[in-house]
């Protein structure tokens, strides 16, 4: 167990049971937009020569949407740096953030508008503002 990130068989299932795709608040984001009357593709490359896949993507009008766990992507309001295995969580959460900065800038030079939201999020809201941003590039598409 030296050589691992978790501290413990228990981090361990903890860590290994949580979701990458189809969270929950993911799942109740695309209700409300399929509600809407939005179409969309979950779980795609948005350009795929550059690898990193967005949650929501409206192919059609160059929208992609990230719906970045609290956890994973270090929240300001809500992340807490584990304190077992520190020196493993600290440059791991960094990595995580430098790669969404990165995302962000080579998907917008490639023509895509790029929405990102935290998990903590009022799904509602969060509807609102990615139906506000795929109505707005229909209009100027």
């Amino acid at each position: 167990m030296a050589d691992s990130w978790a501290s413990s068989d228990q981090a361990r299932r903890a860590m290994t049971a949580n979701r990458s795709k189809d969270t929950g608040p993911e799942r109740a984001v695309r209700s409300l937009l399929h509600q809407r009357g939005l179409r969309y593709r979950t779980h795609l490359r948005p350009v795929s020569s550059i690898r990193r896949t967005a949650d929501i993507v409206f192919t059609r009008w160059r929208v992609a949407v990230f719906i970045d766990g609290c956890f994973w992507h270090g929240c300001p309001e809500h992340f807490v740096m584990p304190r077992a295995n520190a020196d493993y969580w600290q440059p791991k959460i960094a990595r995580n953030r430098e790669r969404d900065v990165n995302t962000d800038e080579l998907l917008r030079a490639a023509g895509w508008t790029v929405l990102r939201f935290w998990e903590h999020q009022e799904p509602e809201r969060v509807a609102t503002a990615i139906e506000g941003a795929v109505r707005a590039a229909r209009v100027s598409g």
